[in-house]
């Protein structure tokens, strides 16, 4: 026994270490998924004790479901403009990226999007899109850019964007915060050299500043993709999917299934088909990521 644990020490140890992790993974990640994807081929309300067995059933009907096309949507628009926010927030960075006493002010003036809860995002937003005393209305009959007060969130066709325009806030800053991180790494000795060759303004946040700032530039797409996605704080508390389920989204259109309508089985295939989607982006990222750390 003496032999074989001095043989494999070295692969044996890590796996002691990561044993917890893998335990604590397989019970609260691993098992809850695999319950969900078996509870979707059933149809349950969420208190009977026994589940009806329907097989794709679920799937069948979600495919033919309207609100389900309108929600995914609405997810490919968030995801869309949820995009603007690395280039914004690598923007807000450059331009922070400065010392002084004054830009330590403006920088928690900037941080503080990031710090407050969604629902305090919401509320906010939905007192400055208030058509009778909302601040939007105010600026815009005051500047006469409008001439009547404007009611976004009760606009079919233009809801969503307002509630992404809200999400935009605190993700613009999440973004800040992370190129603010990569800009202290910066190699100096690449910017001078760089400067030195007669590179400066855009040639050398392209080619210098810019690639130093990978690492950074990855996390913030994908936890903003994923953020997307996931999306559901501003929807629930702006508009609960309205008017006529035309904000809704994957995420809230899961919730009001299982919780409001009382179908456990169908809110749980639109986990699933939402899920699916979330494991091929972040499939795609992970490997593009490792090919390009092979290609190095």
């Amino acid at each position: 026994m003496q032999n074989f644990w001095e043989k494999n020490q070295v692969r044996i140890v890590p796996w002691l270490f990561l044993t917890p992790a893998l335990i604590m993974f397989s019970v609260y990640v691993v098992y809850p998924i695999a319950q969900s994807l078996i509870l979707s081929v059933y149809e349950w309300d969420g208190l009977a004790e026994e589940k009806l067995f329907v097989g794709l059933g679920n799937y069948i009907e979600l495919f033919d479901d309207e609100v389900f096309w309108t929600s995914l949507k609405n997810n490919l628009i968030w995801v869309l403009f949820y995009l603007l926010s690395p280039p914004i927030g690598l923007a807000i960075a450059l331009f922070l990226n400065q010392q002084g006493r004054v830009m330590r002010l403006v920088k928690s003036l900037f941080f503080f999007p990031f710090v407050i809860s969604q629902i305090v995002v919401g509320l906010v937003f939905t007192w400055f899109y208030d058509p009778s005393f909302g601040l939007l209305n105010k600026l815009l009959l005051g500047l006469g850019l409008a001439a009547e007060p404007l009611a976004p969130l009760s606009s079919e066709s233009g809801v969503t964007y307002a509630i992404v325009f809200a999400g935009l806030w605190p993700q613009v800053a999440y973004c800040m915060i992370l190129y603010l991180t990569g800009l202290k790494a910066i190699d100096q000795e690449q910017v001078e050299a760089a400067s030195m060759d007669g590179c400066s303004g855009w040639k050398m946040l392209w080619y210098i500043i810019i690639p130093q700032l990978r690492p950074a530039t990855f996390i913030a797409i994908v936890v903003t993709v994923i953020g997307s996605l996931r999306s559901f704080d501003l929807v629930a508390i702006m508009t609960q999917g309205g008017p006529y389920n035309s904000s809704s989204v994957l995420a809230f259109f899961m919730y009001e299934q299982s919780i409001t309508n009382y179908r456990m089985g169908y809110g749980t295939a639109i986990a699933t088909m939402l899920f699916l989607i979330m494991g091929i982006y972040i499939t795609y990222f992970l490997t593009r990521m490792l090919r390009q750390e092979r290609m190095r």
